[in-house]
């Protein structure tokens, strides 16, 4: 459920550009009628509708998400501020300038920020955060632990890069895909290739 959670603002922002991409003239309405004070110049052009509407409908479910667990008195993990942050800064920034390319920066940039405190944490601060967060279920010796860790910083690394050559290489709405299956089908196909890697440590922690 968990992970379904995380996912709302991707799959709206997915299924909100599909629906835009059929529907540009109402899709430009909708921008135009909500988002012309927002927008540099007060209006947006029907090519860039679809992206600035799945945005704009990606900015609300962020904070709807976070809103929700502070009302819940849930605790918010580090990672979603982080996301919840840079959602709205690229995002706003793509809105306002009328400008995709920086909505098509925010998963590279999250993506290297992960890595980057996966990296700062292990070397700098001698903590493995994938170590804090599963020990309790799973004992792995300790250089076990640091692959582990070290194997994450390389897929956010790759996965940023691999965003960037999609989003530039490749039309919108081909890009909007891609980042749909990077988080319900590449991510999770990572953790089960590492829960197999791994899976005669579990059975000896069982």
């Amino acid at each position: 459920m968990k992970f379904l959670f995380d996912l709302f603002p991707v799959i709206l922002f997915f299924i909100s550009f599909k629906w835009g991409e059929s529907h540009t003239a109402t899709a430009q309405s909708l921008v135009s009628e909500y988002l012309s004070g927002l927008v540099a110049g007060g209006a947006a052009s029907a090519e860039l509708a679809p992206i600035l509407l799945a945005t704009a409908v990606t900015l609300i479910a962020s904070i709807v998400q976070i809103g929700y667990l502070l009302v819940r008195r849930k605790k918010i993990d580090a990672m979603l501020w982080i996301s919840f942050i840079i959602i709205m800064a690229f995002g706003g920034a793509t809105i306002y300038f009328q400008s995709e390319t920086f909505i098509k920066w925010k998963p590279t940039v999250l993506y290297w920020c992960y890595g980057g405190a996966f990296l700062l944490a292990q070397f700098v601060f001698k903590k493995n955060l994938i170590r804090l967060a599963m020990e309790s279920q799973l004992k792995l010796p300790e250089h076990i632990w640091t692959r582990l860790s070290l194997a994450w910083v390389a897929y956010f690394s790759v996965m940023g890069i691999l965003n960037l050559y999609v989003a530039f290489n490749f039309p919108t709405t081909i890009w909007a895909n891609f980042k749909l299956i990077s988080v319900v089908a590449i991510m999770p196909g990572f953790i089960v290739v590492q829960s197999l890697l791994l899976a005669k440590y579990m059975e000896e922690s069982a």
